[in-house]
């Protein structure tokens, strides 16, 4: 028996803001005293994050975990596929890794998956009173409305109201959300309780007629027009945030490439919001720019993508930008780039075989079934071996004498990384390796920037999920959206002025 309220967020598109309006929703209920968890049935993002109980989750729902003041967890979602290639993915069932599927070989899998996304959701429900559930890019993909787990499918079956989110930034607000409408089953429509207009700027009257119009035509109320936040950071779903802000002070150019199958990129944000760095990713097709610092992030396909990663000229590039004294880390799988070899015997991430890695450090990586997963504390091996937290997510194994030369002294007892002979090449397995504000201003004074403004990466997060929950609290009408959960503690909440500090202890650091 499903004891909790549940509500579902659902987009007209991908990106609309369902992802944002989980987390600032779960920061308001929360702040007035609402047990309420965040839950996605279905994920497919290269972003993730290790959970308390050793799993693996998309990093979407790390985030709305910790807006709610809850540790991650594999419950928050059930299915997470990590894409490895146009048409295939490795597939995550709570929080472990069991198979790598075709789209098509996955269609067939998809009653499995939805039995594990029950169980997760039934267990939510037992702990907490309200559950907040995000769809998966649109419910009117009318081609993958055949067992659907995402969207309407999972809606239906556990029979709870939706409400739709659009992005009128992006233009054609009212097409999106009558046009979505119009493709859902009567009973899906029946499912929708009312529309959220994201990212607005401008002036609301002007918006107002088109509103009423929305009203009249569908017989739905608007819930909320919420104002676009200029600066707003939020860990990405997967899709690469905008890194060129103006910064008159930025002293320290860093580049990161942009290959096809990229992981964790949020490993990049510390730099990327850090006012003394000059922060660009280089897509393909781009010159890449002189730098004194090169970052390569993660990798789904280390192969595939150092393939990639020579074509574009990156190799002859990283040679002479080392040659020239500029600095190189490497995260992950491009840390596993930078080794001799790269061995994939059991064809995990392509064809069986081993190809040449950049040679740039004595080490070489075989991949293996079991992939590595946890949460980690440690020390840089710099000046004054300032603190490090991050977490593991790969399945190679590195081996090789570089080793016995580590970047980081974990709290353990094991050793991570390679840092080169010449002190200007940092390798790591560490997902996170710039959060910490020592280890940054460690790692930017190796860099070059010896006096760099201390920033909080986990602080700048908490801030901006409050401040995105002020924004839900002033611009939407909380008695309609009240309505929309039914009788229970989340409406009753939304109807009562809030308590401060209800959400009286720190969320864990994602």
């Amino acid at each position: 028996m499903r004891q909790a309220r549940t509500l579902m967020v659902q987009g007209t598109t991908s990106d609309a803001g369902k992802s944002t309006l989980v987390a600032g929703l779960a920061r308001l209920l929360a702040r007035r005293g609402v047990s309420v968890v965040p839950f996605k049935p279905q994920n497919m993002a290269l972003n993730s994050a290790v959970t308390v109980d050793g799993g693996e989750i998309g990093r979407a729902q790390a985030l709305q975990a910790i807006a709610a003041g809850l540790e991650p967890h594999t419950d928050m979602n059930p299915v997470l596929l990590k894409p490895s290639t146009d048409i295939g993915a490795q597939v995550i069932i709570h929080g472990r890794a069991v198979a790598n599927l075709s789209a098509r070989d996955y269609h067939d899998y998809k009653p499995r998956a939805m039995a594990a996304v029950l169980e997760s959701h039934d267990r939510l429900c037992a702990q907490y009173d309200t559950v907040l559930v995000e769809g998966a890019g649109s419910p009117a993909e009318i081609n993958l409305r055949d067992r659907d787990i995402a969207n309407m499918g999972f809606a239906e079956v556990v029979d709870c109201p939706v409400i739709l989110v659009a992005d009128i930034d992006r233009g054609g607000v009212f097409a999106h959300l009558v046009g979505t409408l119009e493709l859902l089953s009567p009973s899906e429509q029946a499912r929708v309780k009312g529309f959220v207009i994201n990212r607005f700027r401008g002036d609301i009257g002007l918006l107002q007629s088109g509103l009423d119009w929305l009203e009249a035509r569908t017989g739905r109320p608007v819930l909320g027009v919420l104002p676009y936040l200029h600066g707003l950071f939020l860990d990405a779903e997967d899709a690469l945030a905008d890194a060129r802000a103006e910064k008159g002070e930025a002293r320290l150019r860093v580049v990161a490439p942009v290959y096809p199958r990229i992981s964790n990129h949020t490993d990049l944000d510390a730099l990327r919001l850090h006012p003394q760095v000059d922060f660009s990713w280089v897509g393909p097709g781009q010159a890449i720019p002189p730098a004194d610092l090169i970052v390569l992030p993660g990798s789904k396909a280390v192969q595939a993508d150092l393939a990639w990663l020579r074509a574009q000229g990156w190799e002859p590039a990283i040679r002479r930008h080392l040659r020239y004294g500029g600095k190189l880390v490497a995260i992950c799988g491009g840390y596993q780039m930078l080794g001799r070899q790269l061995h994939d015997p059991l064809g995990l991430e392509g064809a069986p075989g081993s190809v040449a890695g950049l040679g740039l450090l004595h080490v070489e990586t075989t991949l293996e079934t079991e992939k590595q997963l946890g949460n980690v504390t440690g020390s840089l091996a710099l000046p004054g071996n300032p603190p490090v937290t991050g977490y593991e997510i790969h399945m190679g194994v590195t081996h090789g004498p570089g080793l016995a030369s580590p970047s980081v002294q974990l709290a353990d007892g094991r050793v991570d990384g390679v840092r080169s002979d010449d002190g200007q090449i940092i390798g790591s397995y560490l997902h996170g390796l710039f959060d910490h504000p020592d280890a940054l201003a460690a790692l930017l004074a190796w860099a070059g920037v010896t006096d760099a403004v201390r920033i909080d990466l986990s602080a700048r997060r908490q801030a901006d999920l409050d401040r995105l929950a002020d924004s839900i609290e002033q611009s939407m009408d909380l008695a309609r959206l009240a309505d929309c959960f039914g009788p229970g503690s989340a409406a009753d909440a939304l109807r009562r002025q809030p308590v401060p500090g209800l959400l009286d202890r720190s969320p864990a650091p994602l």
